[in-house]
């Protein structure tokens, strides 16, 4: 049986610059369901959340990002991850379906820098 390793780190995007905090693993057999959940230190409802991904040894796959009134996509993406918000506790989760190989990969969550008023 393939064993599909996940690490998740929390990154927020502040002036430029990237907070991360220890990474966790995370191991899933294929076709699996993946939960990933991010908490956060700003409120869900004003900022938009993102998650990427990074494979080993391949650059940064953007996968989505959502807030309270709407959510984003990589079209390849998006019959695989949807992205769950928790107002009352700040954490944005990431749910995969049927992961793969393929999937392996360190995933991050992001804040974008902007409020929802000013995007």
């Amino acid at each position: 049986l393939a064993v599909l390793s996940f690490i998740r780190q929390h990154g927020l995007m502040v002036s430029q610059s990237m907070e991360s905090i220890p990474s966790s693993s995370v191991v899933k057999k294929c076709g699996q369901r993946l939960t990933i959940t991010c908490q956060v230190s700003y409120s869900v409802s004003s900022y938009y959340t993102a998650w990427i991904r990074q494979p080993a040894v391949k650059g940064l796959e953007w996968i989505g990002m959502k807030y309270t009134g709407a959510s984003y996509y990589k079209d390849s993406l998006k019959n695989k991850f949807s992205i769950d918000l928790d107002s009352s506790s700040n954490t944005v989760t990431l749910n995969g379906q049927n992961v793969q190989p393929e999937d392996s990969a360190v995933y991050y969550c992001q804040s974008r820098t902007k409020t929802i008023s000013s995007i």
